[in-house]
């Protein structure tokens, strides 16, 4: 008797922030050729607030044109280039490294959950790489062939991004296909 009571579907897109206006743009007609569109969508995430919205945001484009999303994280490793040239011992880089992995795979499993809670139904894969975030993911954007990118505007690079700009700036700024950029 005191069993919940199953969502409807619209009530629960209506829950994704700022659903209504992405349904509106994506439900105009489209004109010739934007049909392949949305096919190959690549979502990089972080862990990030802003990445989770992006993520939520290409689930709904991904299953109203029956697109696959590519949900990618990356780790950027420390080494004795990093960016204000602090020299740590060898030991210590490793095990922060591995750390870092760690943390990386936990955001990728942390997506699969979050696909889930949405009630994602389409197809998804999950890689994650090692590397500067925004050269690997237009590196994967041109090794995967996607046809676009949904990214949060702002990820956890905390000070380095205010240094040296953010990722979602410079993904947008040098993609080859169009760049979503989620607030």
């Amino acid at each position: 008797e005191n069993a919940p009571v199953p969502e409807k579907e619209s009530e629960k897109k209506q829950k994704i922030k700022g659903f209504s206006e992405i349904w509106r743009i994506i439900s105009l007609k489209s004109k010739e050729g934007d049909e392949d569109m949305f096919q190959k969508i690549l979502v990089p995430v972080d862990g990030s607030n802003s990445a989770w919205k992006a993520l939520q945001t290409a689930a709904v484009l991904a299953e109203r044109f029956q697109g696959e999303l590519r949900v990618f994280t990356v780790m950027e490793p420390y080494n004795s280039l990093s960016l204000f040239q602090i020299t740590l011992d060898e030991n210590l880089m490793d095990r922060s490294n591995r750390e870092m992995k760690k943390a990386s795979l936990a955001v990728l499993d942390m997506a699969k959950e979050k696909l889930q809670e949405c009630g994602f139904q389409g197809k998804a894969s999950f890689e994650e790489a090692e590397g500067n975030p925004a050269e690997q993911i237009l590196e994967k954007s041109r090794e995967t062939d996607c046809d676009s990118i949904v990214i949060g505007s702002r990820g956890l690079s905390g000070i380095t991004e205010f240094l040296l700009g953010s990722v979602s700036s410079k993904v947008s700024q040098y993609a080859s296909v169009p760049v979503f950029v989620v607030k």
